[in-house]
């Protein structure tokens, strides 16, 4: 009879460790929070660039963002519609000042490095604070908080 309840429970603890039948987390891990970021700007290049902006434009190549949680690396932002380009992340840490540095060769009109300050948000919210980054030297970027729920304070 022990050996019958033995193997019972020996069922039952292989059965509860198996992943292969549950669904991995739709959520971010403890500590962690999605972002999804949006930079309302053109997906295509400026045709009335001055030779100079041409060349800041060409430095900066594709559209990317720098996250400060990931060591300030190139990430390549997606085109989402002919005005709007769009990146996420599911490891942003909660609770703590983070900042980006989105880098588009049309911001290279305001901008010598291409850093855009305007029409940045990140989920839903418009971000205002502008910060220094690293870059070529220090460049403009933005800051924000979020907290584990997703919730963002600029």
């Amino acid at each position: 009879m022990k050996a019958v309840a033995m193997l019972g429970m020996a069922v039952l603890l292989s059965a509860s460790c198996d992943d292969s039948n549950s669904n991995p987390p739709t959520s971010p891990t403890a500590g962690m929070a999605t972002v999804r970021f949006d930079y309302a700007a053109p997906t295509t290049l400026r045709s009335d660039l001055t030779d100079a902006q041409k060349g800041c434009a060409s430095a900066v190549q594709h559209t990317h963002i720098h996250p400060s949680w990931r060591n300030f690396d190139r990430i390549d932002m997606e085109a989402a519609g002919s005005d709007l380009w769009r990146a996420s992340f599911t490891d942003a840490p909660v609770n703590v000042r983070l900042s980006i540095r989105i880098s588009d060769g049309n911001a290279c009109v305001e901008n010598a490095t291409g850093a855009a300050t305007r029409n940045i948000s990140v989920n839903g919210v418009l971000l205002s604070q502008i910060v220094p980054t690293p870059g070529s030297g220090t460049e403009p970027g933005l800051a924000f908080t979020v907290d584990a729920r997703g919730r963002v304070t600029p």
